[in-house]
């Protein structure tokens, strides 16, 4: 199982887009500073999550929410 999800920092309201297999961990982790990048913007919300069963899709779909039209999708579509 892997999970793409999408988290907002309560802080100053940016998104982040990760990928993981335990995303209670994931986000727990997120908000204890364990996660080199967002430690700063802490804490954090659950906005969105998609449960994918083939990781290479997961990967995929991941690096597509991180581009500039998946920012646009994830922006009308997902949040």
């Amino acid at each position: 199982m892997h999970i793409i999800y999408i988290i907002q920092s309560l802080k100053d309201l940016s998104y982040y887009t990760g990928r993981t297999t335990n995303l209670t961990k994931r986000i727990k982790d997120h908000n204890l500073g364990l996660s080199k990048y967002s430690s700063t913007k802490k804490p954090f919300k659950l906005i969105w999550y998609c449960v994918f069963n083939d990781k290479k899709k997961a990967i995929k779909f991941e690096k597509y929410l991180k581009s500039g039209s998946g920012i646009v999708f994830r922006n009308k579509r997902l949040i």
